[in-house]
């Protein structure tokens, strides 16, 4: 388990009033490591452990749909922390700042491990000022993205024995440390932290407070929070693991978990979903225990491992594989028979059903079938003038719109559209050598009247 901890300066400290947790990625109290290495620590110092989490208007490309399930999780956040006697509070301002002040007197600072190019800017700049030791904890994957491999890896063929190979030391039962200090930060203290702590108010309340983008509306059928998250890996496990393997790509289906919001804020860990499904497994269900664990843990953390390895994540010209540049670069000029406008795709008044039911079904829930989501990429490189713009409108669209944009599997779900972690197929007219998806494909493979039907019953009742 000491994989999951790493000191991240030299800071030595003999003084403080309380251990801190800056809490972002992992947005629980449930199988959170941070939160029990807080407890732990707390318990042993003899301290209170106080939980923080920063808000501020800015954050990038989210907007009111990201922020009101967010704001739902963090208020359930709240009143579990209570009644385990932690204080939580919500900062609003500069994350820097707001962090380096809640710190001052703190013995200790734990955050969760971060990933992305911001998330790591924040914890360099925190760690290289700040005035306590501070400790970063990996809560988020099942095996540590360092464990797992030292640099980026090529595919799941590369990552899965490396992950494999280890595996069995990080599937464990979570244990939850009991708090045991009785005492709470003093006044003073906490009156010294005013001018950037938020009030305990609902998630709309809270919301109003910030100044965010609300041209998107948030999702009347996700609820965010851990709670939630737990009702809807019940559903699973009860409803769709047994059928997984074989109606789990079925867009027509309700085999899949919907867990990924969740897992983008950290509402649910990797690590519980993973537990409780080896627990449902017997001889009938094994193949489909396997493939969904594939998805959660090898294709999941291999979209952490090209993120966290390759700061370029984000960039058009250092997404992909020199191949999948060259065929798409001598295809450019070829001509495409539909050309879309972003505003028309943003609308879905393409001349493809299918294509216009998976974009209004993001526009209205926050949500895709998985495997919607690869066909609505690949069309986006077929109808747009160059594969960069297809790229751009891709991450815009996704981003906007998706509850799990902005995070690891989004941007490796959209380069994957254009040959990352792929190899090269069949040349064809537009795509090159990089696999296309075909509307007469999704006709062999599945019944789409039942897709579509599913998406108007959804956007009609909501749920």
């Amino acid at each position: 388990m000491e994989e999951r901890f790493k000191r991240i300066n030299d800071i030595q400290k003999e003084e403080g009033k309380y251990v801190a947790y800056w809490m972002q990625g992992n947005q629980r109290t449930r199988y959170n490591h941070s939160l029990e290495y807080g407890v732990m620590e707390a318990n042993r110092m003899g301290v209170p452990l106080v939980v923080f989490f920063n808000l501020m208007d800015d954050y990038p490309e989210a907007n009111y749909r990201h922020y009101y399930f967010m704001m739902e999780g963090l208020i359930d956040v709240r009143k579990e922390l209570k009644g385990r006697g932690i204080e939580f509070f919500l900062l609003y301002g500069d994350i820097v700042e707001n962090i380096l002040e809640i710190s001052r007197n703190a013995l200790l600072l734990i955050c969760d491990k971060g990933y992305m190019k911001m998330d790591k800017m924040w914890r360099g700049e925190i760690a290289d000022r700040i005035n306590c030791p501070m400790i970063e904890v990996e809560s988020n994957l099942v095996v540590p993205v360092e464990v797992a491999s030292n640099k980026e890896e090529y595919g799941a063929r590369t990552i899965r024995p490396k992950i494999k190979r280890v595996l069995d030391d990080f599937l464990y039962d979570f244990q939850q440390e009991e708090y045991r200090v009785g005492k709470k930060v003093a006044r003073k203290i906490v009156d010294g932290w005013k001018s950037i702590i938020l009030p305990e108010e609902d998630s709309e309340e809270l919301c109003g407070r910030l100044k965010l983008d609300r041209s998107v509306d948030r999702s009347k059928v996700f609820e965010g929070g851990e709670k939630a998250a737990q009702r809807r890996l019940e559903e699973f496990l009860e409803e769709g693991l047994d059928t997984y393997s074989s109606l789990g790509s079925n867009p027509g289906k309700e085999s899949v978990s919907k867990l990924s919001p969740y897992l983008h804020f950290g509402q649910i860990s990797p690590l519980e979903i993973a537990t409780r499904v080896l627990k449902e497994r017997n001889p009938q269900n094994a193949g489909d225990v396997e493939d969904f664990l594939e998805e959660l843990i090898i294709r999941r953390e291999l979209a952490f491992n090209f993120i966290y390895y390759n700061e370029n994540y984000d960039k058009w010209d250092r997404i992909t594989y020199s191949w999948a540049y060259d065929t798409m670069r001598i295809h450019t000029s070829d001509e495409r028979e539909y050309l879309y406008t972003l505003k028309e795709l943003e609308e879905g008044s393409t001349h493809d059903l299918y294509w216009n039911t998976a974009q209004r079904e993001m526009v209205g829930t926050g949500y895709m079938h998985g495997y919607m989501r690869m066909y609505w990429c690949k069309k986006i490189l077929e109808w747009s003038e160059t594969p960069e713009a297809a790229y751009e409108r891709a991450i815009y669209l996704n981003n906007k719109y998706f509850i799990d944009g902005r995070d690891p599997n989004s941007y490796t779900g959209v380069a994957w559209c254009f040959g990352k972690h792929d190899r090269a197929w069949k040349e064809r007219a537009i795509y090159g050598k990089v696999r296309c998806m075909m509307a007469s494909g999704l006709e062999r493979k599945f019944h789409m009247e039942e897709y579509i039907d599913r998406v108007e019953k959804v956007l009609r009742e909501g749920g």
